[in-house]
């Protein structure tokens, strides 16, 4: 459902994953894109939601690592 979203609106995929400094120049440059659609905006646009495709999948990445760490941790104070 994430994926959806970054490529459909990439600043918010961004702004839920709690990545907010990365979707305000996420939202400048897709913001760019739409509205210089006509002249080329469309190569901003998809620089945008690969941006966010990346971030997302990084966050979920990270978040999954934390969770194996933390299961390591707590193994070990047993």
């Amino acid at each position: 459902m994430i994926y959806i979203l970054a490529i459909l609106i990439p600043p918010l995929a961004l702004l839920i994953q709690g990545k907010i400094f990365q979707a305000i120049i996420n939202a400048v440059f897709w913001i760019l894109g739409i509205v210089f659609v006509i002249i080329g905006g469309w190569i901003l646009w998809a620089i945008t939601v690969v941006h966010a495709i990346i971030v997302v999948n990084g966050a979920r990445s990270e978040a999954q690592t934390q969770k194996i760490v933390d299961a390591i941790n707590s193994n070990k104070e047993e």
